[in-house]
């Protein structure tokens, strides 16, 4: 049999096998050239004519995009996503203390407010926002996520959220799955197009509001006055530049006040919608029941209990910026994370390793905001997702090396 050692390829990013050849039935050993595989191009190794062995080199850094105005939940799901591939999320060792990277065992996620060209202070002077693409460096985002997606390390910015300020960089090593989480990541297209998966975390402006008060008050000191002002500030640069994202999106998770009970304002219950476009590779949309149709559902009873107004889902095909779209949708709140399951067994293509898997994440993690609705239950299963897209696309590279000698 044919002995196979792995090496980790500092140049390629790459998990390499060096295999030498088993005798064939003539009983003499063929000789190959090594031949190096790096985003799925065939590279020959031309100054060694034939030798006996064979490397074969799988996968470069997987980049995902989120994107959402700010305090909309990005930071929430990713914990919830770093969570579904094990280990904790922690800020580089030895680092910046205000440093907004977190790095777990597999994920590397990067706020994209790093590349913010101006400061604080900068943006006061010029009269722009964050979220004009004026106060943001696009061509070192895309330089440097590009250099990460080909397993190259980067010497990346750093914005200080405490005192408005552009600090000295940091080293980033690339991960085998780097998420973009900010404002922009969809929206330079040099960038865009490097994305292997993207969602829009899509916050109704009531919603927004009571979610922005809440972080900003108690998180950041904020003044109520100056949380209103802000948002009023940002809005027509949000519709401008932020917002025209979610198009692109091939998940968006949508946020909106609660259809179960008739005017409500408080924006206490949510109705909660995961829009999954179709035909995405790698991607299989999640469905209720019977995939294609359209169903409601609602499930309290003696396996959920439902205190008022209740739960009901929706799932059903429809139509998003013109793309064909599935849509399952979650209106109220789980009163027993436990009794989740009930749920959970009636969806299928959750990509799930075993029963009850969605529930178990569910619960792990019952302290983070949403956890009883449907922002929760529909973070954690594109979470979920995303590994299974990881885990395809890592498979087929690692099959390419061996289709290609053989063709």
């Amino acid at each position: 049999m044919a002995v196979s050692t792995v090496y980790t390829t500092q140049s390629f990013h790459s998990t390499c096998s060096i295999s030498t050849p088993s005798k064939t039935h003539l009983g003499f050993n063929q000789k190959k050239q090594i031949l190096f595989y790096n985003s799925g191009k065939r590279v020959t190794n031309r100054g060694i004519a034939a030798v006996p062995y064979v490397i074969r080199c799988s996968g470069d850094t997987l980049v995902i995009g989120l994107a959402a105005d700010s305090g909309c939940g990005k930071s929430t799901f990713m914990r919830r996503l770093t969570s579904v591939f094990g280990g904790a999320a922690e800020p580089p060792k030895g680092g910046n203390p205000d440093s907004n990277t977190l790095i777990s065992d597999t994920t590397t996620v990067i706020c994209l407010d790093d590349y913010h060209s101006l400061d604080r202070t900068g943006r006061k002077e010029k009269g722009v926002t964050a979220l004009d693409p004026r106060a943001n460096d696009f061509d070192l985002m895309y330089e440097q996520v590009k250099a990460m997606k080909e397993g190259k390390a980067v010497d990346k910015p750093i914005y200080n959220h405490v005192t408005g300020l552009l600090d000295p960089p940091e080293l980033i090593k690339p991960p085998k799955i780097l998420v973009i989480e900010g404002l922009h990541p969809m929206f330079d297209q040099r960038v865009r197009d490097l994305l292997d998966f993207s969602i829009y975390l899509d916050i109704s402006n009531e919603v927004k509001f009571a979610w922005k008060i809440q972080r900003d008050m108690a998180e950041r000191g904020h003044s109520l006055e100056s949380i209103k002002a802000s948002i009023e500030a940002r809005k027509p640069d949000f519709e401008a530049y932020i917002d025209p994202q979610k198009q692109y999106a091939d998940a968006v998770i949508e946020v909106l006040p609660t259809q179960l009970i008739p005017g409500d304002n408080e924006g206490k219950i949510l109705r909660v919608r995961l829009i999954m476009k179709e035909g995405v590779k790698y991607f299989n949309p999640v469905y209720l029941f019977d995939e294609g149709s359209t169903i409601s559902w609602i499930p309290c009873g003696r396996k959920l209990t439902c205190s008022y107004p209740g739960i009901k889902f929706t799932y059903g095909p429809e139509s998003y910026f013109g793309h064909e779209v599935s849509v399952l949708e979650m209106d109220g709140q789980f009163d027993r994370l436990d009794e989740l399951i009930y749920v959970e067994s009636h969806l299928s293509n959750l990509s799930t390793k075993f029963y009850g898997e969605v529930t178990q994440q569910m619960l792990k993690h019952s302290e983070f905001p949403g956890s009883n609705n449907g922002t929760g239950l529909f973070q954690t299963i594109v979470g979920l997702k995303i590994r299974d897209l990881y885990e395809q696309i890592t498979a087929s590279k690692a099959a390419a090396p061996l289709q290609a000698t053989k063709a």
